[in-house]
């Protein structure tokens, strides 16, 4: 069926498909023609002229969405090692090595892209970053990367306007004279020039909106200036896009953010207006129960990230709370050198698990159908596509992946949800199709090289690794410094607790 027109009716049959917003597991065909499910129908129907799927020993689901990650860091795989969020950020001289060339970032695109559709993920939230400021042309070859991979996407420039040793007070003093000489050289761009570079890439947006969008990403509160905010903030409002930011990540983020603001950095971004529904607060470990109920009160999301949170012992997100405080829950991966893997079916049980570590009550416990539903609906209401994805039902966008129920986890079958949450890893997907076009089958990836990429990667890498070799040392030097002086900073007292 690969090259045949959308136009023509495709027929899944008598598959296990998961209907409607509950994701009720029925026996039943699928009915598929353009980009849209046109009706789901009892098994055994007589449907003429259509390209036929037979859907024995398959279970349909709708494609998961990743709520929030990094793809340009698949390029930087294996660097990191017993690293804090601070010392990983101020390891960004090293792993983010490349970070200007632009033949890099389509490839690290096409492999995030990858990452994601063999493991069932047909949308995704990536956060992109450039030193000292977004490129039209860099941000452009990102989203031109998903739309060639057939992925929806939501690409959002990750910016500020203070390096990470401006941003944390005394820091910098804190450093030898000769490394503070250096870091002080460290200087993104003024975000009067960011934002410029932002509205000339919203006006010139390389693809169609409807598949791949932008958005922003001030990437965490205290990196970025209120004025920079605000225009951030006016920005988005202009074109009707989203925002994303990394918001009380770690325990130091939650001790930095008075000292900074007067105030949390929830608090301090709905002074400044920033919160609403096109609001997502990635990881909010460090989130306290005012700041939980002023996200939910704006109906914001919040991308819950388990894997990294724990990879980088930043500790456990409350999430029971924050779907009592009526936040939209989505799930993320996060970056290739945090999360490790951009397996969604990984992350989903990932936070299905970690549920159980604040609550001692367990009808307090995420449940398998809440976590899936956060890794699809919630997924698609933080992406801005929820009235489309997420869902399988008639006039619902044909994003959906066949799993091969012969494989392991599924024998025998009893709770489908349940089995895919806490027992597959994306080994059993078969075929995913995105917009009713298959893009991925049996390890084959169909609108894009996929061993030309992997062979390029190689490259990149390799080039990456010799041309990052001072950077690699500095930020060495700097390391026992940085994680002294944050680690001390995140001895403070804080008024909730987030760790075991």
């Amino acid at each position: 069926m690969i090259g045949e027109p959308l136009t023509r009716l495709i027929h899944i049959k008598n598959a296990i498909v998961l209907i409607g917003e509950d994701h009720r597991p029925e026996r039943a065909d699928l009915l598929l023609k353009g980009e849209w499910i046109t009706d789901i129908i009892p098994t055994g129907s007589e449907v003429s002229d259509a390209r036929t799927i037979d859907g024995k020993d398959r279970l349909v689901m709708p494609g998961l969405v990743n709520a929030h990650t990094h793809g340009q860091f698949t390029l930087s795989r294996g660097l990191n090692e017993r690293w804090t969020l601070e010392q990983l950020l101020n390891a960004f001289p090293h792993i983010g090595g490349g970070r200007g060339r632009i033949e890099f970032h389509r490839i690290a695109a096409l492999l995030s892209a990858a990452d994601c559709l063999r493991g069932g993920c047909t949308a995704v939230y990536d956060l992109f970053s450039e030193f000292p400021a977004p490129t039209v042309e860099g941000v452009s070859t990102v989203a031109s990367a998903y739309a060639e991979a057939g992925m929806r996407a939501v690409i959002a420039p990750m910016m500020a306007d203070r390096s990470f040793y401006e941003a944390i007070p005394g820091l910098q003093e804190a450093l030898p004279k000769e490394l503070a000489e250096e870091v002080e050289r460290i200087r993104f761009a003024p975000h009067q020039f960011s934002i410029e570079r932002s509205r000339e890439l919203m006006n010139a947006w390389p693809v169609p909106r409807d598949r791949v969008k932008p958005a922003l990403a001030p990437t965490i509160p205290h990196h970025c200036t209120d004025e920079f905010l605000v225009a951030c903030r006016d920005l988005a409002r202009d074109f009707d896009i989203g925002i994303q930011m990394h918001v009380a990540e770690s325990r130091m983020q939650a001790v930095v953010a008075p000292s900074v603001h007067g105030r949390t950095a929830v608090n301090h971004l709905e002074c400044l207006g920033l919160l609403g529904p096109k609001f997502t607060a990635a990881h909010g470990v460090w989130l306290d129960g005012d700041d939980i109920k002023r996200l939910g009160a704006h109906g914001a999301s919040i991308a819950h990230n388990p894997s990294s949170n724990l990879r980088l012992g930043s500790g456990i997100a409350p999430a029971r709370r924050f779907l009592d405080a009526g936040v939209n829950l989505a799930i993320g991966t996060d970056s290739a050198i945090t999360g490790d893997s951009l397996g969604m079916l990984e992350a989903t049980r990932m936070a299905a698990l970690v549920s159980r570590m604040p609550e001692r009550d367990t009808i307090r416990w995420l449940t398998s159908a809440e976590a899936f539903q956060a890794a699809t609906i919630g997924g698609a209401n933080a992406l801005g596509f929820g009235k489309e994805i997420g869902v399988l039902a008639p006039g619902k966008a044909a994003d959906l992946v066949l799993i091969d129920l012969s494989y392991g986890p599924f024998v025998p079958l009893r709770q489908p949800v349940n089995q895919l949450v806490y027992a597959e890893s994306g080994a059993s997907v078969r075929q995913v199709f995105v917009g009713g076009q298959l893009v991925y089958e049996d390890g084959t990836f169909h609108c894009f090289d996929y061993p030309a990429v992997v062979a390029e990667a190689r490259r990149m890498a390799a080039e990456i690794d010799a041309t990052t070799h001072h950077a690699a040392g500095f930020v060495s030097l700097l390391e026992p410094f940085v994680a002294s002086f944050c680690g001390a900073l995140a001895e403070k007292p804080q008024p909730v607790q987030r760790t075991l």
